[in-house]
């Protein structure tokens, strides 16, 4: 008996929610993956995948035509939803940070917003947040992306009036727990307004800022 490779799409979800279905590419097949994406761009218009497999990423392009990939993270696209010209900041603590850090900004894109990307201000070297903060205080949300000790979304809440969505990556030595010291360390942070996502969860802090800032 043959199974369907097209799963039940949540058409209704954008509506529902604010949020349209998006694909979660990882430990799916390269036929699971086209179908979602083929069922909910012919309904939409628009359709949104994260974590595509590399090698499933050249046949992924071949399958569907036009699809907008970003080769940091794995995030593909396609359409586009209505711009909203809303800035919506992107801060990442490293460089070892930026796949986490892409996934989101790629994900604000698509929902219609600008992604504002502050790259490389840790604070190992804060001089750099601070040549930045014109710019980030003038977004409405701000996402803060970091591994290690993840102390940058305190130091940032400490310094803007938006809300503050702390981001923990998995990036750091022994001691990092892959990621669970900095997801602890910010959601003890000693500044308010902080909101903190799960590890690595690129999309789900893109999401919550869509959220906020997308009339009721």
């Amino acid at each position: 008996m043959e199974t369907s490779v097209l799963a039940g799409l949540d058409h209704d979800r954008a509506s529902r929610t604010g949020v349209p279905e998006v694909v979660f590419a990882a430990g799916k097949t390269l036929e699971q993956n086209v179908a979602a994406l083929s069922g909910l761009f012919e309904r939409a218009g628009f359709a949104l995948a994260t974590r595509v497999p590399t090698e499933q990423r050249a046949a992924l392009g071949t399958a569907l035509p036009g699809a907008v990939f970003d080769p940091g993270s794995g995030a593909v696209r396609l359409g586009a939803l209505p711009r909203t010209g809303v800035p919506i900041a992107v801060v990442c603590a490293g460089t070892s940070d930026l796949p986490v850090a892409d996934e989101a900004a790629f994900t604000l894109e698509a929902l219609g917003h600008d992604a504002v990307r502050v790259t490389d201000v840790g604070v190992a070297g804060i001089h750099r947040l601070y040549a930045a903060l014109a710019a980030i205080r003038a977004c409405r949300v701000v996402l803060v992306v970091a591994g290690m000790e993840g102390a940058l979304p305190s130091v940032v809440a400490g310094l803007v009036r938006a809300p503050v969505i702390g981001v923990p990556t998995s990036v750091g030595y022994g001691a990092a727990l892959e990621g669970v010291t900095a997801l602890l360390a910010m959601m003890t942070a000693c500044a308010p307004g902080i909101g903190v996502v799960n590890i690595d969860n690129g999309f789900g802090a893109a999401a919550l800022a869509h959220k906020i800032v997308s009339p009721a």
